[in-house]
């Protein structure tokens, strides 16, 4: 055996971890529905597939004893909770299967109010990590298929759940892959950085990807849309490709929870956490404020405060 597949063989994680945890929310699930504690719960179901998953919602008992975590569940399900998907709270409180990163954009949500927390019970998982968009499946997760966001991830264990399930396995360092193309990108001067993004922008095909799969563009007619006034253009040119990233970062510093499902979605693989995140560091730089998976109040870009610094002002 070759040093590289040694090292990835090490890397990998044992399946019965991922057995345990489906076990462990089998019985949660199966235990909330059947005293009608919850009406229903969202979670992670085969896919047609061998190896994948899909987001579901089960309401009986008897499909409780369908779901499943592994690998292959990477959507952040806290999305089937807002505005966009209309009905699922309406019918009585729902239980949602939780990873870290998805945790803070549930704690967000109920941060803006668009999620109240006793409408909810979160089965908080124990997650070493799910896969990369492109990675090869077959020898199950490992440092070759694990996705990039999990490298770095400090919410394997998260807290502030209702359960949590799932003893997290020893994991590997891994290469910080993000943190160093991070590094790469603040080494370079503010005219190559912004060639960067330039020629990355122009990839966008604006099919909206990046915004449907995103717990907080949850409004029911996005700004974007809107064509009286024409906020941005929209077809997909430069120009107004540039403005929409621009624009969506904005909107995310200080809520985006680092699920990465914009990224994953994106038909043109631009780097869209490599943007956030480097919003992300800005809010923390200027106002040492973060995503937490505990409900916060408005971030500093969404509330005034009096003692604000207004020295940018000129």
């Amino acid at each position: 055996m070759n040093a590289k597949a040694e090292k990835i063989r090490v890397a990998s994680i044992d399946p019965s971890y991922y057995q345990a945890v489906t076990d462990a929310i089998r019985t949660e699930a199966v235990k909330l529905l059947s005293e009608e504690a919850v009406v229903a719960v969202v979670g992670y179901l085969p896919g047609r597939r061998t190896g994948t998953a899909v987001p579901g919602l089960v309401t009986t008992p008897e499909q409780a004893q369908q779901l499943i975590f592994s690998p292959a569940c990477v959507n952040n399900l806290s999305l089937y909770l807002t505005k966009a998907k209309k009905g699922v709270l309406k019918k009585g409180k729902v239980a949602i299967i939780a990873k870290g990163c998805d945790l803070r954009a549930l704690a967000g949500l109920m941060g803006e109010s668009q999620v109240k927390k006793e409408d909810i019970y979160t089965i908080g998982i124990a997650c070493a990590g799910v896969f990369g968009a492109d990675s090869n499946r077959s020898g199950g997760l490992s440092e070759a298929s694990i996705a990039r966001k999990c490298r770095e991830c400090t919410v394997h264990q998260p807290e502030g759940t209702d359960l949590l399930v799932g003893t997290l396995p020893e994991l590997p360092q891994l290469t910080p892959l993000e943190a160093e193309e991070l590094a790469r990108l603040e080494a370079l001067s503010p005219e190559e950085r912004w060639a960067f993004w330039k020629e990355q922008f122009a990839k966008c095909i604006r099919c909206l990807a990046c915004r449907q799969v995103c717990p907080f563009c949850y409004c029911e007619q996005c700004l974007c849309d809107k064509n009286r006034p024409q906020a941005l253009e929209s077809s997909p040119r430069p120009a107004g490709n540039t403005a929409w990233h621009i624009v969506r970062a904005m909107h995310l510093a200080g809520r985006c929870g680092g699920c990465a499902e914009c990224e994953r979605v994106c038909p043109m693989d631009i780097p869209l956490n490599l943007l956030n995140r480097r919003m992300a560091m800005e809010l923390k730089e200027l106002y040492d404020y973060e995503a937490s998976t505990v409900p916060q109040e408005k971030g500093p870009l969404t509330r005034y405060q009096e003692d604000d610094d207004q020295s940018f002002i000129k």
